[in-house]
């Protein structure tokens, strides 16, 4: 199949979750291949997405959903078949889901013969202890006509838990976007977040057990001993699942730590054009989660420039060799501790920045769209047969 696809690719959000992140870099990359993209997402507040796109958007309309997960992700599943069994919407070559959500709306309308096949990335599997939730998960891994992952470790979970193959395609970072040169946001954002002499440190992702941002801060107390002015920043944390418990058991963490109210800034979610700014204006990234898909924060923090400490652990041990950044086990805050304070001290900060540069380098989004084409054109094929 030599002519340009007509590709629906399917997030759960419009907000700059690793996922939707994922999506739109796909997106672009595979509309300047040629190919005909629409990225759709639930879109309650008719927002649109977090960042504007050379590929084509589309805002499905959802109805408010309640604090249940199960309940949240049911109902956008459904909102997603109620957009697309409108005839006017489909006509698509194929259809590419990100996550669950999407992948149950899809699983639906195959089940009713609105559409022939789709795909399905599985960036990381959950352990939900909701019986629901669980059920909701594998029913869009399994049924899937093609799942691509982004990691090595992914692809063998799904083949021990599920019994499924799956490709690998990888992920990437705007270099354009992400880049050490700074482009005049640094002084504002620096004065709206209150930052001081520093060192920064900077958590992306919100508090979220899977960030580790409990030990983060453990780890944070234990630097500012070596540097006092120190100042940890927490940013993001645009989740449709609920982290109160978590939250609260960070806020009691803060509490008992007995650090000034200015030494930690939780600054929740971050514009997308004020991101680049961000990494420049820290020392470290201090990322030791402890479940990842791949991690792409850490390709955009080494592409501004930024020294990275993460967690000893797949899948950030496949795409990162042993002296591209500061390992530390993840479980211990002592270890990220160490690690921070190893970052922040030359030559190695200096090292570590240059080498970033090179990771940064090998992750382009256009490889990783190109990694897609040839099972688009089966699935298309199969799909007009």
């Amino acid at each position: 199949m030599t002519r340009p696809l007509r590709i629906a690719i399917l997030a759960h959000s419009t907000n700059p979750r690793g996922g939707v992140v994922h999506a739109l870099g796909l997106g672009d990359a595979l509309a300047r291949l040629g190919h005909d993209v629409v990225v759709h997402a639930p879109d309650p507040r008719g927002i649109g997405f977090f960042r504007p796109t050379l590929c084509a958007t589309a805002g499905v309309p959802a109805r408010p959903a309640g604090p249940d997960t199960a309940d949240m992700v049911e109902i956008r599943a459904e909102d997603y078949v109620r957009y697309f069994e409108d005839p006017t919407r489909r006509g698509f070559d194929l259809y590419h889901a990100q996550d669950g959500i999407s992948g149950n709306a899809l699983a639906t309308l195959r089940q009713r013969g609105l559409l022939a096949r789709f795909a399905r990335t599985v960036h990381h599997v959950d352990a939900f202890a909701d019986a629901r939730l669980a059920a909701l998960q594998r029913r869009a891994i399994l049924a899937a006509d093609q799942l691509f992952v982004v990691s090595a470790l992914w692809r063998e979970h799904l083949s021990q838990r599920f019994g499924r193959d799956s490709i690998p395609v990888g992920n990437g970072v705007d270099r354009a976007c992400f880049r050490p040169a700074p482009d005049g946001r640094e002084d504002a954002l620096r004065r709206r977040l209150s930052l001081g002499a520093g060192p920064v440190l900077l958590a992306v992702g919100g508090i979220e057990e899977r960030k580790n941002t409990i030990r983060i801060l453990q780890a944070f107390v234990e630097a500012r001993r070596i540097h006092p002015s120190a100042q940890l920043v927490v940013a993001g944390g645009a989740s449709l699942l609920d982290h109160g418990a978590y939250q609260a058991r960070f806020a009691e963490a803060l509490d008992a730590s007995g650090l000034p109210a200015s030494a930690v800034i939780v600054a929740g979610p971050i514009e997308q054009a004020d991101m680049p700014a961000l990494y420049r204006v820290a020392d470290v990234l201090a990322f030791p989660s402890i479940r990842e898909g791949f991690g792409l924060v850490v390709l955009e923090a080494m592409a501004s420039g930024m020294p990275v400490v993460t967690a000893k652990i797949p899948p950030f041990t496949e795409h990162l060799g042993e002296d591209e950044v500061v390992w530390c086990d993840p479980h211990a805050p002592a270890s990220i501790a160490n690690a921070v304070l190893a970052a922040l001290a030359e030559p190695l900060r200096s090292r570590l920045i240059t080498r970033g540069f090179d990771v940064a380098a090998r992750h382009d989004w256009q490889r990783t769209a190109a990694a897609h084409i040839e099972a688009y054109e089966r699935l298309a094929e199969a799909a007009h047969a």
